[in-house]
């Protein structure tokens, strides 16, 4: 794993719905996203208004030492890892049985300003969808 100060992370972070590309599904009408720390371990929450105006929420907690950990996401996923591939990335995955299913980037910008997400979902068909958004920092 790269040298990473994750502090750059931590904070909250709002989507600008303009900035969205998606290959699966519909963008978001809005989306927040929280990474906090606590102790060795970065927790993500997001709340977000899907396409239809339904709200969500979901939160993740995971080592920042890469390691894999047990996540109860059915049949969706069982376990999570979140790694820095470089020094400006956060990576979060989901694996089910052993196989990445999906993979959730975070690249900070060099300006501190913004973060670029990129989801690639890995389909049966052997497809790899990936949707991308820019969210900025609001504190």
């Amino acid at each position: 794993m790269a040298d990473l100060d994750h502090k750059n992370f931590l904070g909250t972070w709002l989507l600008d719905p303009n900035s969205c590309n998606y290959e699966q599904g519909e963008p978001p009408q809005a989306d927040r996203h929280h990474i906090a720390e606590d102790g060795g371990d970065l927790i993500i929450t997001m709340d977000w208004t899907d396409a239809g105006g339904e709200t969500h929420h979901a939160s993740f907690r995971a080592p920042l030492d890469g390691s894999k950990i047990a996540f109860n996401g059915g049949p969706l996923a069982d376990a999570l890892q979140l790694t820095t591939p470089s020094s400006s990335e956060l990576s979060l995955s989901a694996y089910c049985n052993g196989l990445e299913l999906m993979t959730a980037t975070r690249t900070f910008s060099a300006d501190g300003s913004h973060l670029l997400l990129l989801q690639t979902v890995h389909l049966p068909d052997f497809t790899a969808p990936t949707n991308h958004g820019t969210y900025y920092k609001i504190n």
